[in-house]
């Protein structure tokens, strides 16, 4: 029976369709984004977490501890930060569009954050407590980054029904850092839970891990530095335990064997990325 060159074109789309991709896209899987996103506007999300950063940054110089846009250190973290945004989009097209901003605050804590919409803050104690290498302030970056291309924070608010009391607890570490009344930083959150407070499931963490290791990767900084940052992770957390001064990120970022593992075993579908990356 002969087939029409129409018939032909039609059932060749049709085949195509039901046929797995000849070529997967290069670096991790991770699947989808959580349907629950679509419960809270992105752009309500966003908008929150803008004002919250100007808030924290506020707040921060308030008490001369928001570093200068000439600090050495400031200086290496947005110039990271310039290899790493190029391949955002590719997680999330939202991304193209974001203001995207870096800055350092002086705190004894380890810590770093990117809330929604690319607005990205470093403490000083990670930094410092660490020594951290440019590969590794690269896999931290890379980290927190994909926690806001993900929308990790807009499926949490979704997931709680009850944000106007995620609302009054706003400013909690900030409050705790800076001695602000926590009065003002509700009213900035009053609209949504507060963005820095906000703790992400076990799987968002991991996701998080592989997605921002690639996002390093593409950058040309070495994933593997992804296994000696945490391990650094570990043992300022077991340092922190035995003075009982464990800090949120400590229980919000498990550390873990598996961690580590999950790390471990994603290299080589990243180590190729990271190795183009180098020759360019």
């Amino acid at each position: 029976m002969k087939i029409g060159s129409k018939c032909f074109a039609a059932l060749a789309v049709a085949v195509a369709c039901c046929m797995p991709l000849a070529h997967a896209r290069e670096g991790v899987d991770v699947g989808g984004n959580s349907v629950l996103t679509k419960l809270v506007s992105a752009e309500k999300v966003e908008r929150s977490a803008a004002q919250q950063y100007v808030q924290l940054l506020q707040q921060a110089e308030a008490k001369r501890a928001l570093a200068p846009k000439d600090n050495a250190q400031v200086v290496r973290l947005r110039a990271i930060a310039q290899k790493l945004i190029p391949f955002a989009s590719e997680w999330n097209p939202r991304a193209r569009d974001w203001q995207w901003e870096v800055n350092l605050i002086g705190s004894s804590q380890i810590n770093a954050f990117c809330m929604p919409g690319g607005k990205i803050a470093f403490y000083t104690g990670i930094l410092e407590k660490l020594q951290l290498t440019d590969d590794e302030v690269a896999m931290v970056m890379g980290h927190e980054v994909a926690h806001a291309l993900r929308e990790h924070a807009r499926e949490r608010m979704a997931k709680s029904a009850t944000t106007n009391i995620a609302a009054r607890i706003a400013g909690a570490v900030a409050s705790s850092y800076f001695g602000i009344d926590s009065r003002i930083t509700d009213g900035v959150a009053r609209g949504g839970a507060n963005l820095l407070t906000l703790e992400f499931s076990r799987e968002n963490e991991s996701e998080a891990d592989l997605v921002g290791m690639e996002l390093a990767a593409r950058a040309g900084f070495d994933p593997r530095a992804g296994v000696t940052l945490w391990q650094k992770m570990g043992a300022a957390e077991g340092k922190a335990a035995q003075q009982n001064q464990l800090t949120q990120f400590f229980s919000t970022h498990p550390i873990g064997k598996n961690r580590i593992a999950d790390i471990q075993a994603n290299l080589p579908k990243v180590m190729p990325l990271y190795e183009r990356a180098r020759r360019r």
